[in-house]
């Protein structure tokens, strides 16, 4: 029985699929599969039932892949143990990023932890907010910059910002001169949303649920349409497409006049999201964790409330 065994059954059970796992793992399929088998054959016993599109764990093998996390876990803790004698801010740090934040953190959190931390480097990853708790969960990330909720419970979090959500219009819309638009008079319109999978798009549903029906102009409501990226969305948007609703420190300048959108506030209170840094229990290089939060909280990012809050155990 080995550790890459253990890591295998884990990423199966997660995902349900052994191709999905094998990718999570960055394995081909085979290599996963006979790793697995080996293990299987070796125990004794059925740990996946195999057949049908998807992947499911016996009762035994449940048992046995509950087991495989903690294991998992107490290994990156003896790892981490034998960095304690070593200075916390030296070494890499493997930051994760969920892509709605990325590109508009990531240049100016760089330049300041290089400035002020230059014998900590980053190892970014960005990706979905569910794949990096995975990849936080299995020690292969210290820490994720993210959006609440997180889809489960176990790690320490601390917030960042707080950070409000516009508007985005082509610059001809009959909204452009506006000083405010409600949340309620965005159902009548043809929506940009990015597609499964991110976590934004949740957030925005959440400010106008009726826009996760795709429906007819008949219902009142027009059909949304999903895009990759919140850049790919932009220039859709700019092109006459539809509108969209985007995070504040995506806009640069919120009264520019030589672009091709406009973007308006919502009115009232904003619908916004709080980012946060997460990361296991377990981790012991606190003064990492602190020194990128100082960082973030150093970053001038457009329309954000930066907090200095403590950290709880979600």
């Amino acid at each position: 029985m080995t550790l890459t065994e253990l890591k295998y059954i884990v990423a199966v059970a997660r995902q349900k699929h052994f191709g999905h796992a094998a990718e999570a793992c960055f394995v081909a399929q085979p290599t996963l599969s006979v790793a697995i088998k080996k293990l299987e054959d070796e125990l004794g016993v059925t740990i996946f039932e195999r057949g049908g599109t998807e992947v499911s764990t016996t009762p035994l093998g449940a048992q046995i892949v509950a087991q495989a996390e903690r294991v998992l876990e107490q290994t990156a803790v003896i790892k981490e143990i034998a960095k304690q004698n070593k200075d916390p801010l030296s070494g890499p740090f493997r930051l994760g990023i969920i892509y709605t934040i990325g590109p508009y953190l990531l240049p100016t959190l760089v330049k300041t932890m290089i400035d002020k931390v230059p014998q900590m480097p980053l190892v970014l990853q960005e990706n979905f907010t569910v794949k990096l708790m995975e990849l936080l969960r299995q020690g292969e990330l210290d820490a994720a910059i993210m959006a609440l909720p997180l889809p489960d419970q176990g790690m320490m979090v601390q917030a960042l910002y707080d950070e409000p959500f516009v508007v985005a219009m082509p610059k001809d819309h009959a909204w452009a001169e506006r000083d405010s638009v409600s949340a309620a008079e965005l159902k009548s319109e043809t929506m940009l949303l990015l597609g499964n999978g991110h976590c934004f798009r949740d957030q925005v549903l959440e400010v106008c649920p009726e826009m996760a029906r795709f429906s007819t102009a008949s219902d009142g409501i027009a059909r949304t349409f999903e895009g990759s990226s919140l850049e790919t969305i932009r220039h859709m948007v700019a092109s006459g497409i539809g509108i969209t609703v985007l995070p504040r420190a995506s806009i640069t300048d919120m009264h520019a006049k030589d672009s091709m959108l406009r973007y308006v506030p919502f009115s009232d209170r904003a619908p916004d999201r709080r980012v946060v840094i997460a990361w296991r229990k377990s981790f012991t290089r606190q003064a990492a964790i602190e020194a990128i939060r100082q960082a973030v909280l150093a970053c001038e990012l457009p329309g954000v409330t930066m907090l200095d809050e403590a950290a709880i155990a979600q």
